[in-house]
């Protein structure tokens, strides 16, 4: 009786030895969803600009004679085609110019046959002696006139033709049109703008730069653009443009900011522009992302090859409300996980997600 419960304890064990050994097949680990963020710079280390998204080429688009507007065919927010008229003027006007022209050529042209026929004639008699030279010289510069006149009024009739043609506005180029600034039965001057064009093509920040600051910028300079509607990306630029004088009513330098890199945005979007100080730039990362051992801080970087996480050590300044600095460890276009680190281990596979669930499609290096 004293051996059973030695039996019985070696059998337990055996089971228990056989049940962790199994066939091998260990449980397979969930991927656990994480909310990922980039670090973000410090509000202090740069300085923003608000702006608007517009196109680089904007051309003010007009009549090049004068007259009545017939006919409007586009509003604000229509895409043309290069070629597609516009707007028309009163084309009576015209008409009008190119029967006159039309009539003194004709004119000038029979002044020219009878001056021929004279010459002729004179030239005749000349030979026969029955005239004078000079009277022949009178004939022959009489002829010459005509001849000119010819010219003249042929070109005037060339020029009352082309007007004629420019009773039409046509877009120069594929576009967008940004502003209308006439209405049909509108009299128009020649030259007054009648559309401004946004040509497809490159899009541009336009911002003002304050007079006391405006001698610390420079062609070249490279920025950062924040549309106001995605607040979460971020697209590299430089200032394309600086504008020689200050505009006389708000005493700014407008400005004009080209994007570095590919980037799907519309005309109109408002935007911010960040300009770094003195070439330093402090990140920051919301307080949730941070977690420590052993008094040592750290975070949770997720590799966008393989999605799993690794612990980074970060060197970390004055907390503030919701963020805290980053002075090392981190770079801008690293991804980091911001919630729920301390369910984590290294090495963890996760999805990465927005603060909406959305899944996040994570581009190394890319901030």
């Amino acid at each position: 009786m004293s051996r059973h419960p030695l039996h019985a304890g070696a059998a337990m064990a055996l089971g228990l030895l056989l049940a962790a050994c199994g066939n091998g097949n260990g449980e397979v680990e969930p991927v656990r969803p994480a909310m990922v963020v980039q670090p973000v710079p410090t509000a202090a280390a740069f300085e923003s600009f608000a702006g608007e998204v517009r196109a680089r080429h904007e051309p003010a688009l007009a009549f090049r004679i004068g007259g009545k507007v017939a006919r409007r065919h586009v509003e604000v927010g229509d895409r043309v085609r290069a070629g597609q008229v516009l707007a028309e003027l009163d084309p009576e006007d015209a008409r009008l110019q190119v029967e006159a022209a039309r009539a003194q050529l004709d004119a000038a042209e029979a002044d020219l046959e009878l001056a021929r026929a004279e010459r002729e004639r004179y030239l005749a008699l000349v030979g026969q002696q029955l005239v004078s030279r000079s009277l022949f010289e009178a004939r022959d510069n009489a002829f010459r006139a005509a001849q000119a006149r010819v010219e003249q009024t042929r070109a005037q009739y060339e020029v009352a033709r082309n007007q004629a043609g420019y009773t039409r506005l046509a877009a120069p180029a594929d576009g967008v049109i940004a502003q209308r600034l006439v209405e049909a039965g509108q009299v128009v001057a020649a030259g007054q703008t009648v559309f401004v064009l946004a040509q497809d093509g490159e899009r541009e920040v336009v911002i003002s730069l304050p007079e006391q600051r405006v001698g610390q910028f420079a062609i070249g300079l490279p920025v950062t653009v924040v549309l106001w509607s995605r607040e979460n990306e971020r697209f590299p630029g430089t200032l394309r443009e600086l504008a020689p004088a200050a505009d006389p009513q708000s005493r700014t330098f407008a400005a004009r900011v080209a994007f570095t890199a590919d980037a799907a945005v519309e005309l109109g979007q408002s935007a911010r522009v960040y300009v770094a100080r003195n070439g330093q730039v402090e990140l920051t990362v919301p307080l949730s992302a941070i977690h420590a051992e052993d008094g040592a801080p750290f975070v949770w970087r997720v590799d966008p090859a393989s999605r799993r996480v690794r612990r980074v050590a970060v060197d970390l300044g004055p907390y503030g409300e919701d963020r805290v600095p980053v002075r090392a460890g981190l770079e801008p276009g690293d991804w980091i996980v911001a919630a729920g680190v301390h369910l984590l281990r290294e090495g963890q596979q996760v999805r990465p997600v927005d603060r909406e669930n959305r899944e996040v499609a994570l581009v190394a290096g890319q901030p």
